[in-house]
């Protein structure tokens, strides 16, 4: 463990000696709403009605608080250049159809350009590469790492790079658009048929407002499938209409035109995986991802955090995931399935470093705090991952999911606390704050595309809990509320667990904890921690009314003082193995047993 008061010779070298080893703690931020100050919030509205961030809000000062939160690993969303209504002609960029854009500032996952960035963040659009490498830059003078996405499963409708480097053609550039089918076609296709515009009775786009090219037209011959595999010339409007599906030499029957990975390879390493799939011949989008994602390494980007992942072949991420660690074997792979039969295919053939631990975990601890599940439910999640569980991200908000403090999901802020402390502290893997979650935000604004709760991603908005927080750009929290800033101090302290020896490489040790009759207290959620240096007792209690006093039976050996490294609860003493705390509602404790 690196200690400050080695000697160092370098600014680098400084950073890198201040800085504890911790488990990855990842923030994901969405970069166009991270420091937009303008508070109008109009429904549908444009860059100019209701304002926009940029790359270079997010100053020193901002990233040494965001620092300070225990973050290693900044992810940057919606970086890549998307489809977006805003026009940029002047800058040689071709205008979007809002046909076929989602809201009015574009999903962040239709790219139209891998090779550039989002021109609405940047101050000067002409040099937004520039801006976007001064951040990366800025991010690493800071202490973290940078993680962007990279969506693999599908392209804006309208993809076209105005910024590759020479050699490397554009999605689709030499598709036989006379086969739906083909190897090396970038697309699927529809042929003989053009594409049609999705419609709904209760969908109007860009909420009814006008545009020169809101038409219910949009030129695409032939058709091409739809990103979520839909292929019909006219897809549903509920399908990813604004993307189309990329070809990974897969035939519409399922079968693979491409080699398939020997089942011992699941026990082989990146370098062995590489190996494998040199000098083979390859579908040509393979070769296109590939292109990509070094071509990102190359400019200082620490990771990806790939979209949809599921929905392209685990063959492929071998293929993928090994190029980018022989470039850079400290790269951070995140990786989004939610299918549980596939995790351990994606993680040990796919070579993916971390998934989402959704399914499962996610979902029965979002049930314990809306008080319709319990905690051992949570507890059997996490141990049916077991084996996988330091691979296994762990979460409570991002860009898909509601807020905690949205009526739709716990109404209170304050009903993350807990699960927060068992979903940071429960295993040696990442965790993900979301930006706004540590002071309360609730996605309530109606923001245009898309309904509240989940703060919007497709249009221009405000954040207004995370707006207190930033004042105006001296991200001093001065206009937050004294609760908002009482949870974000609570945020900061328990994050910064992540550097507990117990929490950085211990075990998993299960704990009873029982109610003053003896049963399984189903509210309370107790575990330990431990490794060779250090032995820690968690305990949550989830009820948001009453108070809970539980029994904790921990290991025979475990005897002596211990002392609460959260929320300054009593010290105690553990006595025969047991342990007798009270627990007010929402409270929880983290326990460091004495030497």
């Amino acid at each position: 463990m690196l200690t400050a008061c080695q000697m160092t010779s370098s600014p680098e070298e400084a950073v890198q000696a201040a800085q504890q080893v911790q488990k990855p703690v990842v923030y994901q931020v969405f970069t166009r709403l991270f420091g937009n100050t303008n508070t109008n919030n109009v429904p549908w509205g444009t860059k100019e009605q209701n304002g926009v961030g940029k790359f270079a809000d997010f100053t020193p000062k901002a990233l040494t608080e965001i620092k300070e939160m225990g973050v290693s690993h900044m992810w940057y969303t919606g970086v890549l250049h998307h489809a977006l209504v805003t026009d940029y002609s002047h800058y040689g960029i071709g205008v979007d159809d809002p046909d076929v854009v989602k809201g009015r500032a574009g999903s962040p996952y239709a790219i139209k350009d891998y090779f550039n960035v989002n021109p609405d963040l940047a101050v000067n659009p002409a040099n937004r590469l520039n801006e976007f490498e001064a951040l990366i830059k800025r991010t690493h003078d800071a202490g973290m790492k940078v993680v962007i996405d990279i969506v693999p499963n599908h392209v804006a409708r309208n993809y076209h790079s105005l910024s590759a480097p020479a050699g490397i053609n554009d999605f689709g550039a030499h598709d036989d658009t006379n086969q739906t089918y083909s190897r090396d076609n970038n697309f699927y296709y529809v042929t003989g048929q053009n594409f049609k515009v999705p419609s709904a009775p209760d969908y109007h786009v860009l909420g009814g407002k006008p545009h020169h090219l809101a038409d219910g037209k949009f030129a695409e011959s032939p058709a091409k499938w739809t990103g979520n595999g839909a292929r019909a010339a006219q897809p549903n409007i509920h399908d990813w209409y604004e993307t189309v599906k990329v070809n990974y030499g897969v035939r519409p029957d399922g079968l693979y035109d491409f080699p398939t990975l020997p089942a011992d390879m699941a026990e082989q390493d990146y370098k062995a995986h590489y190996a494998f799939w040199h000098g083979k011949d390859l579908p040509n989008s393979w070769y296109k991802f590939r292109d990509i994602t070094l071509y990102w390494l190359d400019k200082g980007v620490d990771g990806f955090r790939y979209d949809m992942a599921e929905m392209v072949p685990v063959e492929f991420w071998s293929f993928l995931n090994s190029s980018i660690k022989m470039k850079n074997p400290e790269a951070f792979i995140l990786a989004e399935v939610y299918n549980p039969t596939l995790y351990r295919a994606y993680i040990h053939q796919g070579k993916m470093d971390f998934l989402y631990d959704k399914v499962g975990f996610y979902d029965s601890l979002k049930l314990l705090m809306q008080g319709k599940g319990d905690a051992q439910s949570v507890l059997h999640a996490h141990h049916s991952v077991s084996d996988i569980a330091p691979h296994m991200l762990h979460f409570l908000e991002n860009h898909d999911e509601q807020r905690i403090a949205s009526p739709e999901f716990a109404g209170s802020a304050e009903k993350g606390k807990p699960a927060m402390v068992v979903s940071h502290l429960i295993s040696t893997a990442p965790t993900m704050l979301y930006f706004g979650q540590s002071v309360g935000e609730d996605g309530s604004e109606m923001a245009g595309f898309g309904k509240p709760s989940r703060t919007s991603i497709f249009d221009y908005i405000g954040v207004p809990a995370h707006q207190a927080w930033m004042n105006n750009g001296k991200f001093d929290g001065a206009q937050l509320t004294p609760a908002q800033k009482q949870l974000r101090a609570y945020y900061k302290k328990l994050m910064k667990l992540s550097s507990q020896p117990a929490i950085v490489d211990g075990e998993l040790i299960d704990v009873s904890a029982t109610n003053t009759q003896g049963i399984q207290a189903n509210n309370v959620m107790a575990f330990a921690r431990a490794n060779s240096t250090e032995r820690l007792i968690i305990a949550s209690n989830f009820d948001a009314k009453q108070t809970q006093t539980v029994t904790l039976t921990l290991p025979a050996h475990w005897q002596g003082k211990v002392t609460d490294l959260l929320e300054s609860h009593p010290i105690m003493r553990i006595e025969n193995n047991k342990l007798i705390i009270t627990l007010a509602p929402l409270a929880s404790v983290v326990y460091k047993l004495e030497s």
